[in-house]
């Protein structure tokens, strides 16, 4: 299937509060795939300002959000691309500007847990061994049905800053 190209120009934006319920619901089916954490409403509207989306025609297609860890180190979170929005180059235009986002704040590295290797290696990741990460970032895994044993592979990006 062809992307259509109002689906590659979708609007990027911070996330409002009319988006939280399509949050929710796109996150919810990536975590019941065990590919994410489970997020509740009101686990997103207390971290709204943290969330990026891709609008298209009104409708949430991608989303992802950058959680702060420390004074050096942030995690891109919830990173997820509507199956039907999916090879439009949403989920790397979500990272990009997260990254963005990570050098404004003067954040010198940033963090992504995962299972998509290939994808952050493109977006200029390199892997990590998960000890070598602050304590702090494993804060939310006692919400994984994973957890203690986590497979994920521990990426990171160093902005330059």
């Amino acid at each position: 299937m062809a992307v259509s190209e109002e689906r590659v120009t979708g609007v990027l934006r911070e996330a409002t509060v009319r988006d939280v319920d399509s949050i929710v619901a796109l996150l919810r089916d990536y975590a019941e795939q065990g590919l994410l954490l489970p997020r509740t409403r009101q686990s997103v509207l207390e971290i709204l300002p943290s969330f990026r989306v891709i609008d298209v025609a009104g409708r949430v297609q991608g989303v992802a959000s950058l959680c702060i860890l420390g004074d050096d180190l942030a995690e891109i979170r919830s990173l997820a691309v509507a199956p039907e929005a999916q090879g439009g180059g949403f989920g790397k235009r979500l990272v990009q500007a997260l990254l963005v986002y990570a050098a404004d704040l003067q954040l010198p590295k940033v963090l992504a847990l995962t299972y998509q290797e290939m994808f952050f290696s493109r977006c200029g990741f390199h892997v990590v061994e998960k000890h070598t990460l602050h304590q702090k970032i494993w804060k939310d895994c006692i919400n994984c049905k994973k957890f203690p044993v986590c497979d994920e592979i521990a990426m990171i990006y160093e902005t330059g800053v």
